[in-house]
């Protein structure tokens, strides 16, 4: 059992994303499996199939950052009571990934931030990608989209966003196209309903489809009526926390008429 504590702390030291689960109830109460976000496991609730459903709801509450207590039977049945598991997930802070260093980002990157997101600015202008313009920022990246989302993509998952703040063709095309090849919960994109349009038609000419286009928040943000940089943050990150939560509210990609 130490075996397990040690590996326990050493993940949350190391930040890495795990899940302990402990029987509460029932049959070998106190007994733990720790599964670690690779899909390795440590230890036993007391039988193979039990551990191996517990560890398949482990990963998928891990993904989506909840802890909870699950009922089980003596080895993994569902709709029985005969064990009571406590899953507690400890998972790696949720990425905000914004690309283009514009005047908006900097707000971005600072209300992420008071959301626990953890914070990349990313840009292929190395002039205006600056820890004096975004100390708040974990990390300042100059390069194109498509090259740091090839390096990082497999790791985004439903907690994760991606925001488009440049209103340049070369820069957002590749951004989104490479957006959309990852599991991103979110991926929004600034500019007009026109500019929009403009992209689109891009995107198609690229080989998206239309479900794929219908992934792509913009104008991003709720309909609010946000006018500076900072409202418009709010307005985002609102639009964010809505679709984890998966609350109804007005999307400006869902209505008409003017953004402000």
């Amino acid at each position: 059992m130490s075996s397990i504590y040690e590996s326990y702390r050493d993940a949350l030291k190391a930040e890495e994303p795990v899940v302990l689960a402990t029987v509460i109830e029932g049959k070998n109460v106190g007994s733990k499996l720790l599964v670690f976000g690779n899909e390795n496991v440590e230890g036993s609730l007391g039988s193979s199939e039990l551990d191996r459903v517990v560890s398949r709801d482990a990963l998928g509450m891990l993904e989506a950052g909840t802890s909870e207590v699950r009922h089980y039977g003596l080895d993994g049945e569902a709709r029985q009571h005969d064990l009571s598991v406590f899953i507690e997930t400890h998972s790696r802070s949720p990425q905000m990934i914004i690309f283009g260093a514009v005047d908006f980002t900097r707000a971005l990157a600072a209300q992420s931030k008071l959301l626990g997101f953890r914070v990349t600015v990313c840009d292929a202008r190395e002039v205006f990608v600056t820890r004096r313009r975004f100390p708040m920022a974990d990390e300042l990246v100059v390069d194109w989209p498509d090259r740091l989302l090839k390096r990082i993509g497999e790791d985004l998952g439903q907690r994760d966003a991606v925001c488009v703040l440049t209103h340049d063709a070369k820069f957002d095309v590749p951004a989104l196209l490479s957006s959309l090849a990852t599991r991103v919960g979110y991926l929004g994109a600034m500019g007009s309903r026109l500019t929009h349009e403009k992209r689109v038609d891009r995107l198609r000419q690229e080989g998206v489809t239309e479900e794929q286009l219908g992934r792509i928040m913009s104008p991003l943000g709720l309909d609010i009526g946000g006018r500076t940089p900072e409202e418009t943050a709010v307005s985002i990150v609102a639009e964010i926390i809505a679709i984890r939560t998966g609350r109804s509210a007005p999307r400006l990609s869902e209505t008409t008429g003017h953004i402000h």
